[in-house]
């Protein structure tokens, strides 16, 4: 769950991105999952869901590379893009699915940006410069 005040809006990375309210300062805690509102699934239980599901999951969820499992953010936290060059990073060790921090102080209006190669199985985002969090098939997993 986002932890700062944020707002959607256009992306010049990719389609809709998130951009902050207010000013971050650097170490500030951006997002942490959090239960019941983010939820796991097993990648194999999303395979068998209808096709309609499996494009939902494709375009919102992401494999995250140390649980192995499928994450979906509750909020807009699912419209973070992907950046080289990252604002936002993980805190390791802070919990299961990792603290996510400002790396630096992060300007009102500023979109919030990761690089999914730090939290995500395969890393394959930066790869190929979708921009939106797509998990790799059950299989892999």
């Amino acid at each position: 769950m986002l932890l700062v005040p944020t707002r959607i809006g256009q992306s010049g990375i990719h389609g809709i991105g998130i951009f902050a309210m207010s000013l971050i300062a650097r170490g500030t805690p951006i997002w942490r999952f959090t239960p019941p509102y983010d939820q796991e699934f097993d990648p194999a239980e999303i395979e068998r869901m209808a096709p309609h599901v499996r494009e939902f999951f494709d375009q919102f969820s992401y494999l995250d590379r140390f649980s192995k499992r499928l994450v979906l953010c509750f909020d807009n936290a699912r419209f973070t893009n992907h950046s080289d060059d990252p604002n936002v990073g993980m805190a390791p060790g802070q919990d299961a699915f990792v603290l996510d921090i400002a790396l630096r102080d992060i300007a009102p209006g500023e979109e919030i940006t990761a690089n999914y190669e730090d939290f995500e199985e395969g890393g394959r985002h930066a790869a190929v410069g979708s921009g939106t969090r797509t998990p790799l098939p059950a299989a892999v997993g």
